[in-house]
């Protein structure tokens, strides 16, 4: 049981990673990498890494996918690529 889950959560963690780094629009990008961010913690979690796993839901995808929706608003949402 536990092996399947840590295999569905590196599933969703390389998905994640590969879908914010190939994606046009940079606020689906910032909220992409808030979720990898997410799953990284249920990963640290998982791993019995509790101080990690807070440090990286406060920090990570709380704190930063606010502050990178901030920067997102002061520029063009679609890269030009």
């Amino acid at each position: 049981m536990i092996l399947t889950f840590d295999f569905i959560l590196i599933l969703f963690l390389f998905i994640s990673a590969i879908a914010s780094i190939t994606i046009k629009d940079l606020l689906s990008a910032v909220i992409i990498l808030g979720a990898y961010s997410f799953f990284m913690c249920l990963l640290w979690a998982q791993m019995a890494a509790v101080d990690v796993a807070f440090t990286e839901a406060s920090v990570s995808a709380g704190i930063g996918t606010v502050l990178f929706i901030g920067a997102v608003s002061k520029t063009e949402r679609r890269s030009k690529d």
